[in-house]
């Protein structure tokens, strides 16, 4: 159990020292610039700490890492390290972008209370992983997929699993992962404390709470739509031949943009179309090696490129600030994908402009799907060049100056200092934002 011998005396009052968590950790967070909980902290931490199964419903970018993380690591320093092989706390996660950035905000934390945290992921080396095992983890961040292997292998075992979590629980789900998640919580103890967190809860996700978590206390912190509100939705009629030319012209834009497409191919042919009339972008997708999309993140992050064009693998689980702009180059398959795919720009309470460029043959079906996700969209008719296309993305006219679409090949740079997912300084008042 976790001891509040080392916790800000009465658990009361503002900030993360009146939720109960040791002083070493609410320093830390202050030294990062995060001084003021978020509300699905403040709601989650007190119920975790005092071991509490938990049910939390959150849009991405609402704080759940921290109102996971932050109470985990606060009861497990009270048990002592692991034992090879053997894990006190597993966080199980759909994507590898989004297992890295759950560690990236927990390690530093972890380590001021003396606990260690690794990544179990696809798409890189068994040995490293393997590696780390042996000498003892106690946070293991992992994928459904590479975790079976890891226990297959006989590299890892779930029977030391004090805390288990499920974070972005419906995108598993929706992933086809239910089967995998089902199989590795089975193998953790049934004593064991269960938080789970998602956006949304249906069928499936309703399925887990029922046979894995006891009595859970349920923290809904906004409604499955409440991301919508802090948004501009725009739908923009185009004619087909000028589909590629606004989306240029959108890209070429001053501000953080993330274009969605559906496939891998067309996410590396806009690339190569942008960067023919002088736009770089970087491209993001399941096709790409693991170092490939790490480089490729980490300059978005960092500022040395604006344009991200993206598959789905993107549309949950990739928490950057300052995305203005959200273009759904091609139309989401549902209601789910848009508001996840949107849901990266107006995060943490900021606001954020969404288009979908609309053909005339899908403008029955643009209709419905953004009926379903509750939004009503500004229409407007637009081609190549025309003012109003400006007035609602910034849109500019491409530069026509060709530039080289940059392959990365070498190691990925190693990461630095973080403020919680992103290398910019804390906004002013409550800090950095990307918490989630």
């Amino acid at each position: 159990m976790f001891d509040t011998a080392d916790a800000p005396a009465g658990h009361t009052g503002p900030g993360f020292a009146g939720l109960g968590l040791p002083h070493k950790l609410v320093r830390a967070l202050d030294a990062q610039g995060i001084t003021e909980p978020f509300p699905i902290q403040s709601a989650a931490i007190p119920d975790v700490l005092a071991g509490r199964d938990v049910l939390g419903r959150g849009r991405t970018g609402s704080g759940k890492t921290l109102a996971f993380g932050l109470p985990m690591i606060a009861r497990l320093a009270a048990s002592g390290r692991s034992r090879p092989h053997a894990p006190k706390a597993l966080v199980l996660v759909p994507t590898r972008e989004l297992a890295m950035q759950v560690n990236d905000a927990l390690t530093p934390l972890a380590k001021t209370l003396g606990l260690y945290c690794k990544t179990a992921v696809g798409g890189v080396p068994y040995d490293r992983q393997i590696w780390s095992l042996e000498r003892g983890v106690d946070v293991l961040v992992a994928t459904p997929g590479r975790l079976g292997d890891l226990i297959k292998r006989g590299a890892c075992r779930l029977d030391a699993v004090e805390i288990t979590v499920l974070d972005e629980a419906d995108q598993m789900a929706d992933m086809g992962f239910l089967p995998e998640v089902t199989e590795i919580l089975a193998q953790t103890p049934a004593t064991g404390q269960r938080l789970l967190f998602s956006a949304t809860l249906d069928k499936d996700v309703d399925a887990l709470v029922a046979r894995f978590l006891v009595d859970p206390v349920t923290h809904s912190i906004e409604p499955p739509v409440a991301s919508v509100g802090s948004m501009d939705h725009h739908v923009l009629l185009v004619p087909p031949n000028d589909k590629v030319a606004i989306a240029a012209s959108i890209a070429a834009r001053k501000g953080r943009t993330i274009l969605f497409v559906k496939t891998q191919a067309a996410v590396d042919e806009l690339v190569e179309q942008f960067a023919r009339v002088g736009v770089r972008a970087g491209a993001l997708h399941g096709g790409k090696s693991q170092r490939v999309r790490t480089r490729t993140l980490a300059e978005f992050r960092e500022g040395s490129v604006d344009v991200l064009v993206a598959t789905d693998v993107a549309a949950r689980g990739i928490h950057i600030d300052d995305v203005s702009l959200v273009v759904h180059v091609d139309l989401p398959r549902d209601q789910k994908d848009y508001l996840h795919r949107a849901g990266r720009t107006a995060r943490a309470g900021a606001a954020g402009t969404v288009v979908t460029l609309v053909l005339p043959r899908q403008r029955r079906r643009a209709s419905a799907l953004l009926a379903k996700a509750g939004v009503t969209p500004n229409e407007l008719r637009v081609r190549a060049g025309d003012p109003a296309l400006a007035e609602v993305t910034g849109a500019r006219q491409p530069s026509g100056v060709p530039v080289r679409v940059v392959q990365h090949h070498g190691p990925a740079p190693a990461p630095g200092r973080r403020r919680q997912n992103d290398r910019r300084p804390p906004r002013s008042g409550r800090g950095t934002n990307s918490q989630g």
